[in-house]
């Protein structure tokens, strides 16, 4: 079993990205065979926030997020876990600040660097910032 750090850009893309992307597939997948995601605390008001944006947006009914919510429920109840990490003001603010990132972004990194897993994005930047920090990218 192999664990990794999930940023929230992947786990929006299986609900609301139409087609999905192949790598979030890809990670999902991965989840489904028995692999374990780490998640920052963080990651799940990134996801509510993500899911109430969609439904600004028109791309999904309130009864829809319920419906999809119920489904993230099953993964994250065979696949995720919560990290309970924490991490000072200062040291996200450095790390956002060396590599660029919002301060949230700098929270997956940082989660990924403590605890010597790989990071799974689809964000281009936290994409850099892992590579230059020399975290490995779950492919």
């Amino acid at each position: 079993m192999k664990r990794f750090v999930l940023d929230a850009s992947v786990t929006l893309a299986w609900f609301l990205d139409r087609p999905t992307a192949l790598y979030a597939d890809r990670i999902r997948q991965l989840l489904l065979r028995g692999n374990r995601a780490v998640v920052p605390a963080l990651w799940q008001l990134e996801i509510a926030n993500g899911f109430i944006v969609a439904e600004r947006r028109g791309l999904l009914t309130p009864s829809e997020t319920t419906e999809t919510l119920q489904n993230l429920d099953v993964i994250i109840a065979e696949a995720i876990e919560s990290s309970r990490d924490t991490f000072s003001m200062r040291s996200v603010m450095h790390t956002a600040r060396e590599f660029r990132l919002t301060a949230y972004d700098a929270v997956y990194l940082e989660t990924a660097l403590q605890q010597g897993l790989p990071l799974a994005t689809l964000d281009r930047q936290l994409l850099t910032a892992a590579s230059k920090a020399g975290v490995e990218i779950v492919s």
